[in-house]
């Protein structure tokens, strides 16, 4: 089976194409002290059915692009809508 990586998709606005952020928790080696790393990935969407805020399982595959080179499994949990702030009045 395909190298697989979980994460949210943080963009849907390019067409068939859907960018999954992918956060860790580490533990530095000297310091001991916890932080975490973001990478994003760029995944290939045939049906555009991943949207924005939603939980995926993408594989690895052969190049699709200059940065796609991931492709979307499958959409394991959809996002509960999105919170806008009021902006303040003057």
């Amino acid at each position: 089976m395909a190298h697989t990586l979980q994460g949210i998709v943080t963009s849907d606005k390019r067409d068939k194409t859907i960018t999954v952020s992918i956060t860790n928790r580490e533990t530095h080696p000297l310091y001991r002290k916890q932080f975490t790393k973001t990478r994003k990935y760029t995944a290939h969407d045939e049906k555009n059915e991943a949207k924005l805020g939603d939980r995926v399982e993408i594989a690895a595959c052969r190049p699709l692009s200059k940065t796609k080179a991931y492709t979307l499994v499958k959409v394991l949990e959809r996002s509960h809508g999105t919170i806008e702030l009021k902006e303040e009045e003057a």
